[in-house]
């Protein structure tokens, strides 16, 4: 995945955010900007996806916005506020006196639940978990550069899941069902995550060959397993690298790409916290 600095697809403002950075990957998009002191602002967002927006820090002394499924607000604007815009839905907004830092999840409509398309734009004054993973997307993008395809596909899953379940007052509209796969569709999955450790892995690599949506295939995978696609990726990774560190001369460097880390640092840390150990320690020992 790379990064980009552009133009914001589907943001029609009269000034552009600072420090735009924006990743992809099957299925959804990730940005994050912040805007310094500016005292007005006006403009459009017309999303082709589903679009979940988080203010990260700051905020604005006014805004003002309207959208097309007929939701208005106008007050504040303050960290930790979340709002909602389904895709093909516009929203015509105004800011005044704003000074912020912002993250917005993309999902795309063919991906996420189908009770998600029927939700209508909101706005929540603070949701914890929706702001903590939008924080941690921006923390880990800006520290790294970039973020893991299947890390992605695993949070915008998971938000589906959230926003789904998610009652207006917060609490659970349905029941939890239990879903597994397989003993076959497992194995089968692990050996197509073995095959391909050494490139990124979106999760619909492992849904479509077992004919079964995303979210669908998220929640059998950990009903089987105990544990989310990206644990078990990583895990299978981790494995390897240890394997290589031990049988081969390989450089380290070389390793981690082998097990999918463009990252050195990134594979460093991934491996401390899954051996204890340093990739150079686990090799002198």
């Amino acid at each position: 995945m790379q990064q980009q600095k552009t133009k914001i697809e589907g943001w029609q403002l009269n000034l552009a955010p600072q420090d735009h950075m924006r990743i992809e990957w099957s299925g959804g998009r990730f940005e994050t900007a912040r805007r310094g002191r500016t005292r007005g602002v006006e403009g459009r967002i017309a999303p082709d996806f589903h679009l979940i927006m988080v203010t990260l820090n700051g905020g604005a002394a006014h805004h003002a916005f309207r959208t097309d499924d007929g939701f208005r607000y106008e007050g504040r604007d303050v960290k930790g506020m979340v709002s909602f815009l389904p895709a093909g839905c516009s929203r015509e907004l105004v800011l005044r006196d704003v000074a912020w830092e912002w993250g917005a999840i993309a999902i795309d409509p063919g991906v996420g639940s189908p009770q998600i398309l029927a939700r209508k734009s909101f706005l929540i004054n603070r949701d914890d978990f929706i702001y903590g993973m939008t924080a941690q997307m921006s923390g880990l993008l800006h520290r790294d550069g970039g973020l893991d395809a299947t890390y992605c596909s695993t949070m915008a899953l998971a938000l589906c899941e959230y926003l789904m379940n998610r009652g207006e007052g917060g609490s659970s509209r349905r029941a939890k069902v239990k879903y597994a796969l397989t003993r076959r569709q497992v194995r089968d999955t692990y050996d197509r995550i073995d095959a391909g450790l050494a490139e990124p892995i979106a999760i619909s690599d492992l849904s479509l060959p077992l004919g079964i949506s995303e979210g669908h295939f998220f929640r059998a995978f950990r009903g089987a397993t105990g544990q989310t696609p990206l644990e078990a990726i990583s895990s299978r990774r981790m494995e390897r690298a240890a394997r290589l560190l031990s049988e081969t001369d390989l450089p380290i460097i070389e390793i981690a790409a082998l097990c999918g880390i463009a990252s050195p640092s990134h594979f460093a840390r991934l491996f401390r916290s899954h051996t204890g150990h340093s990739p150079s320690r686990w090799r002198d020992k």
